[in-house]
C-alpha cells in the first residue's frame, strides 16, 4: 500500500514516522536484525550455539535502537545439531538476554523451513494483539563442534548433517545409500532435467549461473561466510577443490555447512514500533505466509520430478498478499541445491540472470543447517531498507519435504490481513498425482525414473543408485556396480539419457543390482 493510499484513508504522517489508527497499530514488522560470522583462527576457541543466538540477539537489538529483548513476549529458536548434548537452548538464551517473561519455543527439527514458518506465527500473533514483541533465532557451531571431534577422536572427520539423530540410518532406503540430504536431492535433480529436456550440459550450466550469482551476492555482503565471486565454469567443473559429491553435484553446488553462524529478527507491531520511537526507515513489514508439506518418505511421493507443496506455497504466498511476480524487488529462494530453486523460480517465472538470493546461498552465505532462512530474513530486511521494495521468502526443509513462504516490504502490504492460516496441506494434497506402491523385492524388468552416484574424496565414483518402476508401476530401489557407476558419469552429456530406459533388477546374494540393457 503506497503512502499515497495511506493519506487518502485519513492516515498522519509526520516526519520519517507514520502515525496509523487501529487496525494498523497491529501490522507486524520487523525492526531488528542481527548476524554473526563467528571464524577463530582456532575453531575450538569457537562460540556454542547459546552463544551465537545470544550475540545476534544483542544486535538485532542495536539495530532496533530500542530496548527489545527484555520486553519479549516470545521467544521461538531453531534446534540445532552441531552440540546436540545443549539442552534447554530457548532457557539459556532467554536468561542471557534478560527475557524473563518470554514463553519459549524450539522447533522439533533442525529444518530449512523453520525461521520462516516461526516468522509467520509472529506475525499471526502480533497482529492479533496476543502479544507485542516476538524474538526468532537461530545458531549452529558445525565448525567449532567438527574441531571438537578431530581433537578427541583422533582426527576423525565429523559429518554432522549426516550423522544427525534425527537422521535415519536404516531401513530399505539406507541400506541403498540413501541417508543424508545429499544423497536424495541429486535424484530429484536428474529427474527434473530429463522432465525439463535437458542435456547434462544444459542442467549444470543453469545450476551454475544461478550459483555464480549467489556468489556475487555473498562477496557484498558482510555477513555471508565465502566472500569470492565463483564463475559458472569454476563452480561446473571438478577440480581437487570442487570434487565431485553425488553426481551431477561438485561440492560448490551444495550446502556448506561448515560454519558457525547465528541470526535474530525481532517482530513488533507498528503501535510498539511507534511507542518506542523506532524510525520508520527501520520497519519492515511482515506479510501472510503460506505452507504445505510432501510426504517425509521420499519413496512414498507421487513423482520426483517436481513439488506440489512448493508450487501451492509459492502461489498462495503471493496471492495471499495481492502480489503478482512481476511486482517482486528480490527472493531468496532456498539453495541447498541446485534443484530447489530451479523449481521454485519456475513456479515464479523468476529470470535465470536474476540473483535468486538476497544472503548468498548455502554454498557462499553458509549453509547452518535448519537456520539459513534467518539470515535471509534479515539479508531480507536489510535489502528492502536500503533499497525498498516488496521480497519473498521461500525456506524447505527435510528432503523437499516441508515449505514455507512469505512476503516481506517497505510499505504496509495491502493484501495482507491478521490473523490468517498458513496451512495449505489439503490444496497440495489436491494437486498430487497417485503414489507409486513401493516393492523392496523386486527382481526383473524395470525402467529408470532416477539415479545418481556417490563419489570418494579424492573424486572416483564409489557406488550408486537406481529408482526404478516395476511393469505394474511399483516403485523400487537397486544399487549400481562400480563399472556402470564410471560409465553414467564419464562424460555424461555424450552418453544416452537414463531415464526412462528399461533394465533388469538381477540378485547376486542379498543385493539387488541395476543392468542396463
Amino acid at each position: 500500500m503506497s503512502y499515497l493510499r495511506l493519506a487518502e484513508q485519513g492516515l498522519e504522517t509526520v516526519g520519517p514516522r507514520i502515525f496509523v489508527p487501529e487496525p494498523l497499530d497491529r501490522l507486524p514488522v520487523i525492526v531488528g536484525v542481527g548476524q554473526v560470522n563467528d571464524r577463530p583462527d582456532d575453531p575450538l576457541e569457537g562460540m556454542n550455539p547459546v552463544a551465537l543466538m545470544v550475540e545476534a540477539l544483542r544486535r538485532a537489538e542495536a539495530d532496533s535502537g530500542a530496548r527489545m529483548l527484555t520486553e519479549a513476549d516470545t521467544l521461538a529458536t531453531v534446534k540445532q545439531i552441531s552440540f546436540p548434548d545443549v539442552a534447554d537452548c530457548p532457557d539459556r538464551v532467554a536468561g542471557a538476554i534478560g527475557a524473563l517473561h518470554a514463553r519459549l519455543s524450539e522447533t522439533v527439527l533442525p529444518s530449512g523451513e523453520s525461521p520462516v514458518r516461526l516468522l509467520n506465527d509472529a506475525a499471526n500473533r502480533i497482529g492479533t494483539g496476543e502479544i507485542e514483541v516476538a524474538l526468532v533465532c537461530g545458531g549452529e557451531a558445525l565448525r567449532t563442534a567438527a574441531a571438537h571431534v578431530a581433537a578427541s577422536e583422533k582426527g576423525r572427520k565429523l559429518d554432522p548433517v549426516r550423522e544427525a539423530r534425527h537422521r535415519v540410518h536404516t531401513g530399505y532406503a539406507a541400506e541403498h545409500g540413501l541417508i543424508a540430504p545429499v544423497d536424495f536431492y541429486p535424484l530429484y535433480e536428474n529427474a527434473l532435467r530429463a522432465s525439463l529436456g535437458q542435456t547434462f550440459d544444459e542442467a549444470q550450466a543453469e545450476s551454475s549461473v544461478i550459483w555464480s550469482l549467489m556468489s556475487q551476492v555473498a562477496a557484498s555482503n558482510p555477513h555471508a561466510w565465502i566472500h569470492k565471486e565463483m564463475s559458472p565454469a569454476e563452480i561446473a567443473a571438478p577440480s581437487p577443490s570442487n570434487r565431485m559429491i553425488a553426481f551431477p553435484y561438485t561440492k560448490l553446488q551444495v550446502a556448506n555447512s561448515s560454519v558457525n553462524q547465528g541470526a535474530a529478527s525481532i517482530v513488533t507491531s507498528v503501535g510498539k514500533a511507534r511507542s518506542l520511537a523506532i524510525p520508520r526507515a527501520q520497519w519492515i513489514y511482515v506479510g501472510n505466509g503460506a505452507g504445505a508439506n510432501e510426504p517425509e518418505d521420499v519413496l512414498a511421493r507421487d513423482r520426483l520430478d517436481r513439488s506440489v507443496s512448493m508450487e501451492a506455497v509459492i502461489r498462495r504466498a503471493l496471492d495471499l498478499n495481492g502480489i503478482e511476480p512481476g511486482d517482486l524487488d528480490a527472493v531468496e529462494l532456498y539453495s541447498c541445491f541446485p534443484c530447489i530453486p530451479k523449481l521454485a523460480r519456475r513456479v515464479l517465472g523468476w529470470p535465470v540472470e536474476k540473483p535468486a538470493s538476497v544472503f548468498g546461498g548455502l554454498t557462499f552465505g553458509g549453509g547452518p543447517v535448519g537456520n539459513y532462512m534467518s539470515h535471509a530474513i534479515a539479508s531480507m530486511t536489510d535489502r528492502l531498507r536500503a533499497r525498498g521494495g516488496t521480497g519473498l521468502l521461500f525456506g524447505n526443509g527435510g528432503v523437499a519435504t516441508r515449505n514455507h513462504a512469505i512476503v516481506l516490504s517497505s510499505d504496509p502490504i495491502e493484501g495482507a490481513s491478521f490473523p490468517r492460516s498458513f496451512g495449505f496441506q489439503d490444496e497440495a494434497d489436491a494437486l498430487r498425482g497417485p503414489i507409486p506402491s513401493l516393492d523392496e523385492n523386486h527382481i526383473g524388468p524395470a525402467t529408470v525414473e532416477t539415479w545418481t552416484v556417490f563419489f570418494e574424496r579424492n573424486g572416483s565414483p564409489c557406488s550408486g543408485v537406481v529408482v526404478a518402476r516395476t511393469p505394474n508401476g511399483a516403485r523400487t530401489l537397486a544399487l549400481l556396480k562400480i563399472e556402470d557407476c564410471a560409465a553414467l558419469t564419464s562424460d555424461p552429456d555424450r552418453a544416452p539419457e537414463p531415464i526412462g530406459s528399461m533394465g533388469q533388477i538381477v540378485a547376486e546374494g542379498d543385493r539387488r543390482f541395476w543392468q542396463f540393457h
